[in-house]
């Protein structure tokens, strides 16, 4: 359901719940469940190196539990995601896969190996209700939060298959998750803390993952900000920003018209003081409309001497939108401008442009 302009959803539309996974649960509620369906609660113990050890939710494969326990504990590990298609470009390095959930939501999820890390992009909502004109996600509308377990099931399909050997490069294993693909994940706080979690607990419990490798990215959702810096997770804070003035990030970025970029900059610096991590600024770089070498000097004003990177994005463009990349010569001007105030500043990869890699495009296709 796509939304008016400048239209906000915070909440999301209440629709069927997928069924309960393993990957849901934090360890005490595992082995509950576990005793819930008359096993002991060792096996949830099991169960749990079984999928984030070994990667694997087929029963048949689980040789240390007996052939009776198998059966009732395979109620734990429904089937999530469904593949609907996948692309790769960049010799096989970069797959991107449109999945369908249970109830025919559709989300995207990108894996894309570097020669020193792997990095996964994934979902945390189905759509978005953030409404940002720009974003081919922003503009499907919202149609629901994602479960924890849909959220780290793309992570543990995109390891297994790196595990297998099946993405060129050999056997490896994902580095660095960012929470950049479909959705607000300030949105859908609570499922996308428990991902974290599944994601950094040491194996058994999850996957073991340094929270320094991963990001979790924002429109600027204040409250959620100071909530995130609670957690103890440090991970690092992503903030879309986009536009250094109110008047045009008002209309780029439809949240600004609720928390101005004076707020949401000081919930950042907060963050970052009570992390230690380094807040990363996300600016998508559209041309004609916020790549000024003006801007760019007030939003080096704003940021210099601060605990922050600059990642300016070139803009993927989406089909028949008006919104466009910078020219290269605009580009640079925007970058040299950053350097002038000090500004650490890169300009991303544009991995993943010949496969739409911007979230959101493919399930526009379906």
């Amino acid at each position: 359901m796509s939304q008016q302009p400048g239209q906000l959803t915070f909440v999301a539309p209440r629709r069927a719940k997928p069924a309960r996974h393993l990957a849901d649960l934090p360890m005490a509620e595992r082995r509950a469940a576990v005793v819930e369906l008359g096993e002991k609660a060792f096996r949830a113990d099991q169960l749990s190196r079984h999928y984030f050890t070994h990667l694997t939710t087929d029963v048949a494969q689980m040789s240390d539990l007996p052939e009776a326990a198998r059966e009732k504990l395979s109620a734990l590990f429904p089937p999530l995601l469904t593949p609907v298609k996948e692309l790769s470009t960049d010799e096989g390095t970069t797959r991107k896969t449109l999945w369908r959930l249970f109830d025919g939501a559709l989300v995207e999820s990108v894996l894309m190996r570097y020669p020193d890390r792997v990095t996964m992009c994934v979902s945390s909502q189905a759509g978005c209700g953030m409404n940002c004109p720009f974003c081919a996600t922003g503009q499907a509308g919202l149609t629901r939060n994602m479960s924890t377990a849909e959220i780290v099931e793309q992570v543990v399909i995109g390891a297994r298959a790196l595990a297998a050997g099946e993405v060129p490069g050999g056997p490896g294993r994902v580095s660095n998750i960012v929470f950049m693909g479909m959705g607000e994940p300030l949105a859908n706080y609570k499922q996308v803390i428990g991902a974290v979690r599944r994601l950094v607990d040491p194996a058994p419990e999850g996957l073991g993952m340094s929270a320094r490798g991963v990001t979790v990215s924002t429109v600027g959702l204040v409250p959620a900000i100071g909530k995130l810096a609670d957690e103890g997770l440090p991970v690092t804070l992503a903030l879309s920003l986009h536009a250094p003035d109110d008047e045009l990030r008002d209309t780029l970025v439809p949240i600004n018209t609720r928390w101005k970029v004076a707020e949401v900059l000081d919930a950042a610096w907060a963050y970052a003081a009570k992390t230690k991590r380094r807040v990363s600024i996300e600016y998508a770089l559209i041309k004609d409309i916020n790549d000024q070498e003006w801007r760019a000097d007030l939003l080096g004003k704003m940021v210099k001497n601060k605990l922050v990177h600059v990642n300016l994005i070139p803009l993927n463009p989406t089909p028949g939108s008006k919104w466009t990349a910078s020219r290269p010569e605009d580009e640079r001007a925007f970058v040299r401008r950053l350097q002038f105030h000090g500004v650490p500043v890169t300009v991303r990869d544009t991995r993943g442009r010949e496969i739409d890699g911007a979230c959101g495009q493919l399930a526009a296709t379906e």
